[in-house]
């Protein structure tokens, strides 16, 4: 079995996993409403609200942000012992790992198993950072990766600098996601302990790829992500978007010199290493664990897969599945969505690509009674964001039922709602009880199969 090599850090000495794992970060949360959803509990206390405020964004940067002595005690090691240590302690019949998108929680909870990301979310300060500046930002996060990785030879330290997604925040602090590189020493334990006989690893692989700036000593720099709705070129120092982009964030421009590409297609942040796709794969044959990749070319695809399996689950167990969720980046949650008996498709974030995908999907779905519609606003102005007008459209295709969130819609794009707010409106839709028995992995794969093949999703 490869495993994560211990470094200095892996002596119980390093920060604790919550102090390391960035507030907020989609894979953290995606953690918590599963650990949750496995227990039979709701989101309600997750209340994480980012504020868009300057100001505001430069305080809390500063009180969550690793210093730089804070940085050389980053183990990710107990980072992965806090993320298993989350979860009941039973026996599970499955296990999905992989990329931080909320349909893959969806997935694990109807098959009553865990979620386990391959990668996780840091910010570290910047005291006098710039929102134009990404050569800076580089040099910055150059320093930060270096102590962690002395560390923690098992990971892979991605920089993602992106004022179209943080705004503000990516002139206050620097954006590194540590992925694994091989499988933790804790989730081996986990997998072991935790695992039934012959059960299966379902790992899901980002596919999306960007262009990035790779030293080749286990840090790599990525200007702009997929998750902005804008494309790599758009992040050129002529381009339109990112002057709006920029004047809606407090900058200039004038100092964004990009730093020269290295590789044109390599995976996005969220990817999965190869290195830890070989490794669980060594893992799961040694022990007669069956190992399958889910490929997911982008989020909507697998946002529609799993909803369309959800319909498919719902109904053999007599329920109508006739009722839509529409979520959006933290705002879901997947314990109401079984309670209510919904059907949930869930947007990466409110760019009109997200939403431009989940209205192509219902376009070519047999229609629901109802529609609801959680958008999660991101918190700033870009020309890639989705109006309101874009959201109503979404609920329209409710036949009885048409409903977008007015909480969320006010102050929409820049007010920010909390993370529980999906809870306290899913808390109003009728039970559906009971639920329904969990879904069998050979199901869930031929759903996947069936339903994701037409977008390019592949299982394999």
């Amino acid at each position: 079995m490869r495993t994560a090599p211990a470094g200095p850090t892996a002596q119980g000495a390093g920060l604790a996993g919550d102090r390391v794992v960035a507030a907020g970060s989609t894979a953290r949360v995606l953690v918590a409403a599963a650990a949750r959803a496995l227990r039979g509990v709701d989101c309600a206390d997750l209340g994480h609200a980012p504020s868009s405020s300057p100001f505001t964004v430069a305080r809390n940067a500063g009180r969550v942000a690793l210093t730089a002595a804070q940085a050389a005690e980053v183990d990710g090691e107990r980072v992965a012992g806090w993320i298993v240590d989350q979860y009941p302690r039973e026996r599970y019949p499955a296990v999905v790992l992989g990329a931080p998108h909320a349909a893959a929680v969806h997935l694990a909870v109807a098959l009553g198993v865990p979620w386990l990301p391959t990668g996780f979310e840091m910010t570290a300060h910047w005291t006098h950072g710039a929102v134009d500046r990404p050569a800076a930002a580089l040099d910055q996060g150059a320093a930060f990766a270096a102590r962690i990785l002395a560390g923690n030879p098992g990971l892979h330290i991605r920089q993602v600098h992106c004022p179209a997604s943080r705004g503000a925040l990516a002139g206050t602090a620097i954006t590194l996601v540590g992925r694994f590189r091989a499988l933790p020493v804790a989730y081996a334990r986990f997998l072991a302990d935790r695992l039934a006989d012959r059960a299966a690893l379902l790992l899901v692989d980002d596919a999306r790829r960007w262009p990035v700036s790779d030293s080749g000593q286990g840090h790599s720099f990525q200007l702009g992500c997929p998750a902005s709705g804008l494309r790599p070129v758009d992040f050129h120092p002529d381009s339109p978007a990112l002057r709006q982009v920029l004047r809606a964030a407090g900058a200039t421009g004038d100092g964004w010199e990009p730093p020269p590409v290295t590789a044109a297609g390599e995976s996005a942040e969220h990817g999965v290493e190869p290195g830890f796709v070989r490794a669980l794969g060594h893992w799961a044959g040694g022990r007669g664990h069956e190992l399958r990749q889910v490929r997911v070319p982008y989020p909507g695809a697998l946002s529609a897969a799993t909803a369309d399996l959800y319909r498919r689950w719902l109904r053999r167990a007599g329920k109508t599945g006739d009722r839509l969720v529409v979520e959006c980046g933290r705002v879901f949650d997947p314990w109401q969505v079984v309670r209510a008996g919904l059907v949930p498709y869930w947007c990466e974030n409110a760019t009109r690509r997200s939403v431009e995908e989940v209205e192509w999907w219902l376009a070519g779905s047999e229609p629901f009674s109802s529609v609801d519609v959680l958008p999660e606003s991101p918190g700033l102005r870009s020309p890639a964001v989705a109006g309101l007008p874009q959201w109503l459209a979404v609920a329209a295709f409710g036949r009885r039922r048409r409903a977008l969130d007015r909480t969320a819609a006010r102050g929409y794009p820049v007010a920010s709602v909390a993370t529980r707010r999906a809870t306290e409106v899913l808390r109003g839709q009728p039970y559906d009880l009971p639920t329904p028995p969990p879904l069998s992995v050979g199901d869930a794969l031929a759903g996947l199969r069936e339903a994701g093949a037409p977008l390019g999703l592949t299982v394999s």
